[in-house]
């Protein structure tokens, strides 16, 4: 197992973080495996999120290319969401996080 030694490393480690390190960047790109989801398809289906902190975590994604918005000309608006290629390289990493926590998750005292 690699690990993490020098500064130039640290730093990627933290910029990875702002990408996919928010409380529910992980779960909304977790969704998205399956396919293209509208807003209210996310919002029904990430556990207790808010409009706001969709919206943010959504804007952030895109910002960084993980995912990508596309806007239909519709009233009112209809905008779908789906992984971009970069995003979908995450589909391993995601997984194996989600089977360490299934695995693990319940070996903590007070579980």
């Amino acid at each position: 197992m690699n690990k993490i030694n020098n500064y130039e490393e640290q730093c990627a480690f933290q910029e990875i973080l702002k990408i996919i390190g928010g409380k529910w960047s992980m779960s909304i790109i977790y969704i998205l495996f399956s396919g293209k989801k509208r807003f209210n398809e996310l919002q029904r289906t990430v556990p207790h999120i808010n409009t706001r902190m969709l919206v943010k975590e959504l804007k952030n994604l895109a910002e960084y290319k993980i995912i990508s918005r596309k806007v239909f000309a519709t009233v009112p608006p209809t905008v779908e969401y789906s992984l971009t290629e970069k995003g979908k390289k995450l589909e391993p990493i995601i997984n194996d996080f989600y089977n360490w926590g299934v695995d693990n998750l319940y070996e903590y005292p007070g579980k």
